[in-house]
């Protein structure tokens, strides 16, 4: 029996349907949420720094520049943040409206692996996590979360699919259109 449940998300949709599939979960068992988010540059959505080539190989060249890039990006970093912790305050009010223990983190780090400690720490029953469905040379250089929680987990887990929605190919048009 899942107990204590720790939910892995993002703020890329998914991050909702984990959630959701969490909150089920939790209901159904009478079990207790640790609702996760993981801090990366790697997130979708997450600022990007700009890369300039030129201002690395000649940052006393530009030391104004150098230092607004800086200041931008810290600004729309904190913002992302705020807005990360703003979803996790809304996520576990709901939860704990709902009847369920609920509680939130919010760490910066490498994704799985802090999965994986917070896991461990917290001595959960099951991790819930998001998977987008990357596969092939997107997984190799993307690399994969959930692949890596899957094989380093000390506990079960649980992979949300991330909803795909069906393409029509040419051949599926002709015959409706027929």
């Amino acid at each position: 029996m899942f107990r204590k449940i720790l939910v892995a998300m993002d703020s890329s949709h998914i991050g909702e349907q984990v959630f959701e599939e969490a909150l089920n979960l939790a209901q159904a068992m009478g079990g207790s949420l640790m609702l996760l988010h993981v801090l990366s540059s790697e997130e979708e959505g997450s600022p990007r720094i700009a890369e300039f080539s030129s201002l690395d190989l000649y940052p006393e060249i530009y030391p104004e520049v150098r230092e607004e890039i800086t200041l931008n990006y810290r600004k729309q970093w904190d913002e992302f943040e705020g807005k990360c912790l703003a979803v996790l305050r809304d996520r576990t009010a709901k939860a704990n409206t709902l009847g369920i223990n609920a509680e939130f983190t919010q760490i910066p780090g490498n994704p799985g692996k802090t999965i994986c400690e917070k896991a461990l720490n917290w001595g959960a029953d099951l991790i819930v996590v998001g998977r987008r469905g990357r596969s092939g040379l997107s997984e190799l250089f993307l690399g994969s979360v959930s692949n890596y929680v899957l094989h380093h987990a000390p506990c079960s887990v649980l992979t949300v699919q991330a909803i795909v929605h069906k393409i029509e190919t040419a051949s599926e048009k002709e015959s409706v259109v027929s």
